[in-house]
């Protein structure tokens, strides 16, 4: 038993992957709520601890009450709803979100993952306070869940290498655009229909992710604030100079984004061994 735990351990917080990481936060938490329900049922035969917990952590639509729990768009999007809904939710991140990191660095995946989740909350709060359709359940709607940060990533992984086909059970081969689009027009019909908040953080999401990483073809990194918070500071500083005497640095950003337009337009297989090796230094030095 002790070495699964090691290897978990691990995987989530020594292997240096983000992507484990934000998902090893994500079940912790769905399995500590989830073991107070249970022990308080078989206790109490009530949830009342348990919904308390949850009503302090999920986003609610109210603006009164969400001015009281200020805190709820940064922690609602590491709850989630039933089994499925965490396991559907972790298993497209663990997808996709190993094919961002593997490209743009872990730095860069935290940034998508928490301004997916924030838009995400802006989209359904503001919505149900401006529509008509949602006046008679924003004192009491919430809305709990990481579907934002997962489409943030999904369509920011599509919109940096929209042809980038994954193997999807009884489709084959289908590339990240085609993924991204129906997944968009999917939750905008579903806008009005039972799950509406959701559908609306994921729209939230989903928008971020887009403008997120044609911010960054451009040269704009909105990021480095929200990776600090992630990233252990070393005590020492190591410089390493290359043969020529020269100091070796991370590649410039210019050299980056012509690199990923490179992908972008005619794949990854048409890089040189040097670009190649040119983006995974950048990528190793988000890493870190």
């Amino acid at each position: 038993m002790s070495t699964i735990w090691e290897e978990i351990r691990f995987k989530v917080i020594h292997s240096g992957r983000k992507v484990n990481l934000l998902i090893g936060i994500n079940v912790a938490v769905f399995l500590v709520l989830g073991i107070v329900y249970v022990f308080e049922l078989l206790i109490t035969r009530q949830d009342f601890f348990h919904d308390l917990i949850v009503s302090y952590l999920a986003l609610p639509s109210s603006l009164p009450k969400l001015l009281t729990r200020f805190w709820t768009p940064v922690t609602y999007m590491f709850m989630h709803d039933g089994i499925f809904h965490i396991l559907f939710n972790m298993l497209w991140f663990f997808w996709i979100g190993q094919i961002f990191e593997e490209y743009l660095g872990g730095k860069k995946l935290l940034t998508i993952y928490f301004f997916g989740g924030l838009a995400g909350a802006f989209f359904y709060v503001a919505a149900y306070n401006l529509f008509p359709l949602f006046s008679e359940v924003k004192a009491v709607s919430t809305v709990v869940g990481a579907s934002a940060c997962v489409m943030a990533t999904i369509v920011g992984t599509a919109t940096l290498l929209p042809n980038y086909s994954i193997y999807l059970m009884f489709l084959g081969e289908v590339k990240l655009k085609w993924i991204a689009i129906v997944y968009v027009v999917f939750d905008f019909l579903s806008i009005v229909g039972p799950n509406a908040g959701g559908e609306l953080a994921h729209l939230g999401g989903a928008l971020i992710g887009f403008i997120y990483v044609r911010q960054l073809n451009r040269g704009n990194d909105w990021g480095d604030g929200i990776s600090k918070l992630f990233k252990s500071r070393s005590k020492l500083k190591v410089v390493v100079k290359n043969s020529a005497g020269s100091v070796s640095s991370k590649p410039r950003q210019d050299e980056i984004d012509n690199i990923l337009d490179k992908i972008s337009k005619v794949g990854y297989d048409s890089l040189s061994k040097q670009e190649k090796e040119t983006l995974f230094r950048a990528s190793k030095d988000d890493r870190s």
